[in-house]
């Protein structure tokens, strides 16, 4: 069964209002993306929060997403007068980002800023690295952080960190295809099974199944079997209930699993000249 079409837990809209209050104290806010999506990753408060603090952009996952597809995100980017950078911020250095940061600091004290983005993008990892210090929580499930905090370097540089918040007005579908990238929850959206089919239709219209088939095998053509995609791969990876038929919810979740981590390998789900959604 389908769960709602959105997650905004309380914690959402509590922190969205604490960022907002305190946006005149910050001197720049750094807005954490999904390189795989940066569109669909894109925070819902981006837009308001731009016309009162100048705001970055910082790509995390680059080693997920398609090398040449995030170059081209990074440029359009700039294009438009963002500073934008791409990183893994499990290993990249931050030598750029951490210089242009130290450049807005005034005299009397260190630069602010506050880190925000969608949930489970890497807010967390990178206050991490900019602090040189395990100084926030991380952890593997959306919305890990909760309620605005803040936190102070060695050098003096102030940094804020916030929860994870979602847009719940945006269309439903958006949300199911941020859950393919761990950034909203599966359980909550829709189902595994739905997620699942949604996800390998969306890979056979990027003509990128070569990237299923790669990770677990050929499957058998959709003209040879009566099953469709999801059953086929469950049937392949051994999501079985009694009697042999296929656990489609267990195999959606196997599939979404090994997508968010990028066992399919470095895949981009939009590129600037081609949207996810239409």
């Amino acid at each position: 069964m389908a769960g709602r079409t959105v997650w905004y837990p309380g914690h959402m809209a509590k922190g969205s209002r604490e960022l907002r209050e305190l946006i005149k104290q910050l001197d720049v806010l750094i807005e954490i993306r999904d390189a795989r999506a940066p569109e669909l990753s894109a925070s819902p408060q981006a837009k308001e929060l731009e016309k009162m603090r100048p705001l970055w952009t910082v790509l995390s996952r680059r080693d997920l997403a398609d090398e040449e597809i995030t170059r081209a995100w990074v440029t359009h980017y700039r294009d438009q007068g963002r500073k934008t950078w791409a990183f893994s911020l499990l290993q990249d250095p931050l030598g750029p980002l951490k210089k242009e940061l130290a450049s807005l600091a005034p005299p009397h004290r260190g630069v602010r800023l506050a880190v925000m983005g969608i949930p489970n993008v890497g807010k967390s990892q990178l206050l991490n690295r900019i602090m040189g210090k395990h100084a926030a929580k991380v952890g593997a499930l959306p919305g890990v952080t909760r309620g605005v905090s803040w936190f102070s370097s060695k050098d003096g540089m102030i940094v804020v960190d916030s929860p994870g918040i979602l847009d719940p007005k945006s269309d439903p579908q958006v949300h199911r295809m941020l859950a393919w990238l761990g950034s909203s929850r599966s359980d909550v959206v829709g189902s595994f099974e739905i997620l699942g089919a949604e996800l390998l239709a969306f890979l056979r219209s990027r003509d990128l199944w070569h990237l299923v088939e790669a990770t677990w095998g050929e499957l058998p053509d959709p003209m040879d079997s009566e099953e469709d995609d999801l059953s086929r791969l469950g049937r392949r990876l051994g999501c079985l209930r009694k009697g042999g038929v296929v656990d489609r919810g267990n195999a959606g979740k196997r599939l979404l699993d090994g997508f968010s981590r990028g066992k399919l390998g470095r895949i981009s789900l939009e590129s600037p000249d081609s949207p996810a959604l239409p």
